[in-house]
C-alpha cells in the first residue's frame, strides 16, 4: 500500500543497556536459548528498529510489530527477539515481510512507562502533522516523546511504503495488574477477522474512551490493526504468551511455509490456558480517567476481567472511595506509578451479537439509518451521523455499534457518531 506520509530523519537514538538477567528461559519448544526471556533484562537497543525478516512483495503481507510503546513494558521485545531469532536460525522464507519496532526508548531507557507524556496518547491529528512534516513549528509542550514518535513513526511510513501487499500490525503491551491476555482493536470487520485467529477474548469499544492511540491512526491509514495484552509487566508468562501469538498471527496471514513453525496448535493451548474462564468478548463501559491531583488509588488485589459488584469500593481518590457505578468486570487496574486511567469496566457480550453485526454490515443496513427519526447526516462529514437523543431515544449506541459507528462526543441531547474508516470483510 502507499503511505500518505513521508518519512522524516531519524534523531539519535538512546541506547537501552542490558541488564543481568532474571531467570531462565521459559519460550516454547524450539525457542532459541540464547535470546533472553527477563522482563527487563536483554535489552541493547541502538534504535527503533529490533530486527526484520523476509521482504516485501506484490500482493504479499506485511506484518508490523510494535512493542514497548510503555517503556515499563519490555515483554514485547523478547517476545519479537525469540521470533525473529527462530526465522533466522532457520531460514525461514517468509511469504511477505515481518518488521519489528520498539516504541518508546528514552522510557525504554528510564525503566517508566513515559518520560513527559504516554506515547500511545500522542497519536492525535497535530502531533501526527508535526511528526510527518519535519519543517513544522515544534509542539509547544517540548515533551521527550516528540522526538520518539517522529522517530518511529518514519520507520512505520517507510515499512508502509515498501508493503507490496496488506499491512498488519499487532501493538504489544502487558498491564500493572496479574491478567489473562486479550486482544483490543477498533470494530472494523477486518480487524474483527484479524483478532479472531488468536483464542484470546476479545475487548470492544476501548477507542471509544481514550483519543490519540497510534492503532487508532494506523486503521485510519488502511492498516489492519489488533492490540494485545500478554500478562502482567514481569510475568515471564506474558512473553511466552506474546511469542505464541506472533507464531499464530505469522500462520494466519499465509507467511511460513509448512513445518516452518514451532508447534502451531502447542501456540494455540498456551494461549487458550492462559485466557482461563474470561468472557470470548467483552465491552467497555466506562474509563476512570485520573490525574495528578487526584490521589488515586487503586484497592490492592483486583486483577482483569475480576466480577465486581455494583457500589464495591474499588479505589481511592482525594474525595474519598471511588465505586463501581455497575456490576461488571474491571479492566486494567492502575497499579504503577503514572497513567491517565485508573481502571476500566467491562461486561460480556454473547459474541453471536459479532456474527449479526457482520451481517448486517455486510447488506450495508447502515444506508438506512439517516431514515430513522432523530438520525440524520452530518453537513460536512458524511461518514458521520447526529442523533438527537429525545427522539430516537429507541435507538440505543450500541445499535450504531452494531453497524460500525463509534462515539465521538455528546452534544447536549445529540450523540455524534462516525462510521469507522475502511470496515470492509
Amino acid at each position: 500500500m502507499t503511505a500518505t506520509f513521508a518519512r522524516p530523519p531519524e534523531p539519535a537514538p538512546p541506547v537501552v543497556r542490558p541488564r543481568a538477567p532474571d531467570g531462565p528461559a521459559h519460550g516454547l519448544a524450539g525457542a532459541t536459548p540464547e535470546v533472553p526471556p527477563p522482563a527487563h533484562g536483554g535489552l541493547d537497543l541502538h534504535g527503533h528498529e529490533i530486527g526484520r525478516h523476509g521482504a516485501a512483495a506484490a500482493g504479499a503481507p506485511t506484518l508490523v510489530v510494535v512493542a514497548a510503546l510503555h517503556g515499563n513494558e519490555p515483554a514485547g521485545i523478547h517476545a519479537a527477539r525469540r521470533v525473529l531469532a527462530r526465522l533466522a536460525r532457520d531460514g525461514v522464507a517468509l511469504r511477505g515481510s515481518l518488521v519489528a519496532l520498539a516504541g518508546n526508548l528514552p522510557a525504554l531507557a528510564a525503566r517508566r512507562r513515559f518520560i513527559d507524556h504516554d506515547l500511545n496518547r500522542a497519536w492525535t491529528p497535530e502531533r501526527v502533522a508535526a511528526a510527518a512534516d519535519p519543517t513544522a513549528a515544534p509542539l509547544p509542550d517540548d515533551a521527550a516523546e516528540n522526538a520518539t514518535m517522529r522517530a518511529l513513526y518514519g520507520h512505520l511510513a517507510a515499512a508502509m511504503s515498501a508493503a507490496g501487499g496488506p499491512v498488519h500490525v499487532l501493538d504489544l503491551h502487558t498491564t500493572s495488574s496479574r491478567s489473562a491476555p486479550f486482544v483490543l482493536f477498533a470494530d472494523t470487520l477486518r480487524n474483527r477477522a484479524f483478532a479472531r485467529a488468536f483464542p484470546l477474548p476479545m475487548v470492544l469499544g476501548l477507542e471509544e474512551q481514550i483519543e490519540g492511540a497510534m492503532l487508532n491512526h494506523l486503521v485510519e491509514q488502511g492498516c489492519v490493526c489488533v492490540g494485545v495484552e500478554g500478562g502482567q509487566h514481569d510475568a515471564p508468562a506474558a512473553v511466552d504468551n506474546l511469542e505464541a501469538l506472533l507464531w499464530l498471527a505469522l500462520a494466519h496471514l499465509g507467511m511460513l511455509p509448512p513445518h516452518a513453525a514451532p508447534d502451531l496448535a502447542a501456540c494455540r493451548d498456551r494461549l487458550v490456558r492462559a485466557r482461563g474462564d474470561v468472557p470470548p468478548a467483552l465491552e467497555v463501559r466506562y474509563r476512570h480517567a485520573i490525574g495528578p491531583a487526584d490521589a488515586f488509588r487503586m484497592a490492592p488485589g483486583y486483577a482483569n476481567f475480576q466480577p465486581v459488584a455494583a457500589g464495591e469500593a474499588i479505589a481511592s481518590d482525594r474525595c474519598g472511595a471511588v465505586r463501581a457505578a455497575e456490576a461488571g468486570r474491571i479492566l486494567m487496574p492502575l497499579y504503577q506509578g503514572q497513567g491517565e486511567d485508573g481502571f476500566f469496566m467491562t461486561r460480556a457480550i454473547d459474541p453471536r451479537w459479532l456474527d449479526v453485526s457482520t451481517a448486517l454490515r455486510q447488506l450495508r443496513v447502515c444506508r438506512l439509518l439517516p431514515l430513522l427519526p432523530g438520525v440524520r447526516r452530518h453537513p460536512v462529514d458524511r461518514a458521520t451521523l447526529v442523533v438527537d437523543t429525545r427522539v430516537a431515544r429507541w435507538f440505543p449506541l450500541q445499535v450504531f455499534h452494531l453497524l460500525g459507528y463509534r462515539r465521538r462526543r455528546w452534544d447536549g441531547a445529540r450523540l455524534v457518531v462516525s462510521r469507522r474508516g475502511h470496515d470492509g470483510a
